[in-house]
């Protein structure tokens, strides 16, 4: 279904129009549109759930290894379940946690023992398995004897899958075991199921080595017989069909990695990474831990015969690309090393809409929003392939653009990606102002679209300050901010390598007459000063104060004489919990600590708002954010996670997770490398590397070997507000 623009919309806003909202964008039917993590972790995987994952692979169970029937756990690969439930057990006793988690990104190690059974007390059979995901899973079960006599019983391996799409997996599970076709070996060494529907199809086998001793529906049961020190071990390989292609798993150990080309983008990245030293062991960790998360969420591609590499958005729901959060981590990224910027400038160009759709809110210059694999999104039913409901997606992609040539000066893929570049910009102007009012806004085209479009997309995650919901169209206050810095930054492309300073005046004139009615429209003079998140479909301020008015210190939007007010706002008790802003304030009516997008604590939120403080020279504040995201992240393994709670420090002596959050995620993993550029104030100007340190003392000093910027390498050594920059040997 194709159409042009809505009619009316940046004209006149009828009254049927004005009762849509994010959380009812269609009235008519009655429905509440959810964001992609709306459902609750189950309780049957708990608190200590295992994810492990590798590019569009991943898998979750609870802390036994298991996956029980009717979780959110199992085997995915490119958005498809095939394995929904793998329980181990002895004589169909689950298995005591003596302790278990993950090793490597892709990689978790369970140690366990046995239950109290007749003839067999607790803890005499020690088992550990070890778990590998990369193209299917492969998995090792090692089984010690410590009883004084001989003893038998049976190991079972319950399996199952419902060919699940990961939409369904977060809503409801449509029944298609009508459809699952099962062709299981009778002498036990391997189960197999397949799924059709229409042209899509798909299977998945289970192969195991020794083979089971009796397949008992879609169980592998083993009997056996130890001795005391008896040992007894098992390995298990699911290749799965997915696309066409026939993936198979490879037995690894701890440690190990995929072996990959030279050439490969993601081991470019790795090899261009720069070393990090501190005084700071914390800094160094989290770093570190940083560095290999990313790399374990890429997603390889081939655009026109170039191998790119680019980051999916985080585990478990948002494991494909995103527009946003690609953009979004690039950038914080790209310091480090350009591969992953490249990567994201050419995937998202060669899927940039060329034309209109209702059904995937496609418009001419768009860049997508998200891009799906699933059956659901094959058969068209849901409308991800790809789809293009983000607002702020397309002004991103030009920032990044700017930011790549900053730091590379690349000015052969700049000139190739002009086309692009005019094509973001003419949608900024004409499809993107459904107010008309010279603001970037929002409202689904789409039955199946997202409600809300920017990057609070839940449907109350825009909100009054009184708890009600606005209507659409929506324009978001950072939305406008991306989008003025990426008209100054495309002004500057135009007057360097596209060598068109007509073009350059004229952006740099939009830019500046947008930052000059933004102030005038958004600018909120109540409670002390602070910018309304956005205007709703009738123009009014919607007035709740949010942490995306730290997003406007980042683009550069915000006059010199509000800086002080917003830094003030930023880090007041209502919006600073002590480990990072709110995403709402507390005085706000909507207000809940574990609230989605309102008054939960984001990483990446934190790191583009410290980096938009240091801008303005509040280099205190931003310290504060940074000291503070780096503690809470030694209370999860080093690792930030997608966000945590709200709750006030004082609550408790560590962050509050949040229940559903993704872990890792991209632009959280990516968070901490821009927390380092922010203490470094590293940028690149005119082809210069330019460091303005702001060390704070309890960090000391801070080193990095090997910095890549304008195809060479540098070495920074930083402390305090000192600094020494030379070229690397």
């Amino acid at each position: 279904m194709t159409a042009g623009p809505v009619p009316g919309w940046g004209v006149d806003v009828t009254a049927a129009e004005r009762r849509r909202t994010p959380a009812q964008p269609w009235p008519d039917d009655g429905q509440t549109t959810h964001s992609g993590a709306c459902r609750d972790l189950p309780p049957e995987l708990g608190p200590d759930a295992v994810s492990v994952l590798e590019g569009r692979t991943f898998m979750f169970s609870d802390a036994r290894g298991d996956v029980p029937k009717g979780s959110i756990g199992g085997l995915v690969h490119d958005d498809t379940r095939f394995l929904d439930r793998w329980e181990l057990t002895i004589d169909d006793e689950p298995l005591l946690v003596l302790a278990s988690g993950t090793v490597d990104p892709f990689s978790a190690a369970f140690f366990l023992a046995n239950a109290g059974l007749p003839g067999l007390p607790p803890n005499r059979v020690g088992v550990r398995r070890q778990r590998f995901v990369g193209d299917g899973l492969y998995e090792r079960i090692e089984l010690r004897y410590f009883g004084p006599e001989p003893v038998e019983f049976q190991l079972r391996l319950a399996v199952g899958t419902d060919f699940a799409d990961l939409f369904e997996i977060k809503e409801s599970v449509r029944d298609r075991s009508a459809g699952i076709v099962r062709r299981h070996e009778p002498d036990g060494s391997a189960l197999r199921f397949t799924y059709r529907n229409g042209g899509y199809a798909t299977s998945v086998r289970v192969a195991v080595n020794p083979a089971a001793d009796l397949v008992d529906g879609d169980s592998l049961v083993w009997r056996l017989r130890l001795d005391r020190g008896q040992a007894w071990e098992c390995e298990l390989r699911v290749p799965v069909h997915c696309g066409g292609l026939d993936l198979e798993p490879v037995a690894r150990g701890f440690g190990d990695a995929f072996e990959r080309d030279a050439e490969d983008p993601s081991t470019q990245w790795l090899a261009t990474a720069p070393t990090l030293s501190s005084r700071s062991d914390q800094l160094v960790t989290v770093y570190r831990k940083s560095g290999a998360d990313l790399v374990s969420m890429r997603i390889e591609k081939r655009i026109r015969d170039e191998p790119v590499v680019l980051l999916a958005a985080g585990l478990p729901w948002f494991m494909t690309v995103f527009g946003r959060d690609t953009l979004i981590t690039s950038y914080q990224t790209v310091a480090f090393g350009p591969h992953l910027a490249r990567g994201a400038l050419l995937v998202l160009a060669a899927h940039q809409a060329r034309e209109y759709d209702d059904f995937t809110d496609r418009e001419p210059g768009k860049i997508f929003h998200e891009y799906r694999t699933g059956e659901l999104t094959q058969l068209g039913i849901k409308p991800y392939q790809p789809y293009y409901g983000g607002a702020d997606t397309t002004p991103l992609w030009l920032v990044l653009l700017s930011e790549y040539w900053r730091w590379t000066g690349d000015d052969a893929l700049v000139r190739e990606l002009r086309p692009n570049a005019e094509a973001a910009l003419r949608w900024i102007d004409e499809c993107g102002d459904l107010h008309g009012r010279g603001y970037v806004g929002y409202a689904t085209r789409s039955t199946q679209g997202l409600g809300n479009q920017c990057w609070r997309d839940s449907h109350d995650g825009v909100q009054f300050a009184d708890g009600t919901i606005p209507t659409l169209p929506i324009a978001t206050c950072e939305t406008q901010g991306y989008t003025y810095d990426a008209k100054l930054r495309t002004a500057e492309l135009a007057a360097g390598p596209w060598q068109d300073p007509a073009l350059a005046a004229r952006l740099r004139t939009e830019a500046a007459a947008l930052r000059d009615r933004f102030d005038r429209d958004f600018w909120v003079p109540d409670r002390g000063g602070y910018y309304a998140i956005g205007l709703d479909g009738d123009g009014r301020q919607i007035d709740s104060m949010t942490s995306n008015m730290g997003h406007l210190l980042w683009s550069g939007i915000v006059p010199p004489e509000r800086a002080r007010a917003v830094a003030y706002q930023l880090m007041s008790e209502e919006m600073f919990s002590g480990w990072g802003v709110r995403t709402l304030s507390t005085a706000d009516r909507g207000y809940n600590p574990i609230g989605y997008h309102l008054g939960t604590v984001w990483p990446h939120d934190n790191a583009l708002i410290a980096a938009g403080l240091a801008r303005y020279g509040h280099h205190d504040e931003a310290h504060r954010i940074i000291t503070s995201m780096l503690e809470a992240a030694t209370f999860s393994a080093h690792r930030l996670p997608e966000a945590f709670s709200g709750y006030d420090r004082a609550f408790g002596l560590r962050p509050v997770p949040y229940p559903t959050a993704c872990n890792p995620q991209a632009w959280a993993s990516g968070a901490p490398l821009l927390f380092l550029r922010t203490l470094l104030g590293l940028d690149a100007v005119e082809g210069r590397l330019v460091v303005d340190p702001h060390i704070p003392e309890p960090f000391g000093w801070i080193r990095l070997d090997g910095l890549p910027a304008f195809g060479r390498r540098w070495n920074v050594h930083a402390e305090g507000t000192r600094h020494e920059l030379r070229a690397a040997e």
